[in-house]
């Protein structure tokens, strides 16, 4: 006994992958999280996906080089599919949101850059010598140094 013929347009997990520029494992992986809906299976048992599959993973990958993580990522999803005509706000409040994350992070990106160049400049090269030094720019030689009860 077989099962139905496979859709017209669909994709197997390998065909996606390359389309998407990721590799089996996260196809099954993303399943496994509910992010992509379980394929069709061929006769041979071969995943077949269909082609919005495609749009879906793209969607996935920008959001996470966006910076939200894969559990926010699956509630926008989520939120996506249920909506049925509404008008949801949730992209634009999360984008905000991270958004504010991201420039925070920037910031002290920033400052551990400038701490970095300071201590290339003072020529730190032993971490243990720049911790005794009162003059080392990096932030533990602010740390109690423990000659004090």
């Amino acid at each position: 006994m077989t099962g139905p013929a496979p859709a017209a347009g669909t994709l197997r997990s390998g065909e996606l992958a390359e389309a998407a520029g990721v590799n089996r494992q996260t196809l099954r992986y993303y399943e496994r999280r509910g992010l992509l809906p379980v394929p069709q299976r061929s006769p041979g048992g071969h995943r077949l996906y269909p082609p919005d599959s495609l749009t879906l993973l793209r969607i996935i990958k920008t959001a996470q080089r966006l910076g939200f993580t894969l559990d926010e990522v699956a509630d926008l999803v989520e939120v996506g599919r249920h909506r049925h005509g509404r008008h949801d706000r949730g992209l634009l409040v999360r984008a905000a949101t991270k958004l504010t994350e991201i420039e925070a992070r920037i910031t002290d990106l920033r400052e551990v850059a400038a701490t970095l160049r300071s201590a290339i400049d003072a020529g730190c090269d032993d971490l243990t010598a720049c911790a005794a030094n009162s003059c080392c720019p990096l932030p533990f030689a602010d740390l109690p140094r423990g000659d004090t009860p």
